[in-house]
């Protein structure tokens, strides 16, 4: 599967989630949303995503939170994996967006290439919920992973895109701070 086709299923299901992109995601999402509440995180930090998400998701309990992140992101930070499970936010969705490269820094493999399981990852980290995504299925699949407690941790396996720029228009900080002021207008943000 490519990443457009899950960006646009996840689009056409998606209703007030909170949606934090990253790495390469961060470079398709404008595509297919322009949503108050799109985080589009460029510029990325590689491995960052989920700790974001981890706290808008304990901020905003009643929230739900969808992170899509790099598989190269995630083994940047493999610890998030095992604290997003010890604080369990019912709220939240990493999507492990898998395409087995480091896609925005020059297609390089990612380490353990062909041996490292996610989805094996985050059930030893203590996930409840850890799936690998089902193409055949993927617009009822995604209405199902929105609608079920979590956290959830879906390992979406990608083509490796044909890459493209960040969305740049807006500075991040105006971004960061568009996202606040609409989760305290819509939520009771602590």
């Amino acid at each position: 599967m490519n990443l457009d086709t899950f960006l646009t299923a996840l689009n056409s299901v998606r209703q007030d989630e909170v949606v934090i992109t990253t790495m390469a995601a961060s470079q398709a999402w404008p595509n297919h949303s322009r949503h108050l509440l799109d985080l589009n995180y460029v510029p990325s930090t590689m491995g960052q995503g989920p700790t974001i998400g981890l706290g808008i998701a304990l901020a905003c309990p009643e929230k739900k939170v969808v992170i899509l992140n790099g598989d190269g992101c995630l083994l940047m930070n493999l610890g998030c994996l095992v604290t997003i499970a010890e604080q369990a936010p019912e709220n939240l969705i990493l999507c492990n967006m898998d395409n087995g490269h480091y896609e925005v820094t020059g297609r390089q493999p990612i380490a353990g290439l062909g041996k490292t399981n996610f989805v094996g990852l985050a059930e030893s980290a203590g996930w409840p919920v850890a799936i690998e995504m089902d193409t055949q299925k993927l617009r009822v699949q995604l209405e199902t992973i929105l609608s079920i407690r979590g956290p959830v941790f879906v390992n979406v396996k990608l083509e490796m895109s044909q890459g493209g720029s960040p969305d740049l228009t807006i500075p991040m900080p105006e971004r960061i701070q568009s996202l606040s002021v609409q989760l305290q207008s819509e939520t009771s943000f602590k």
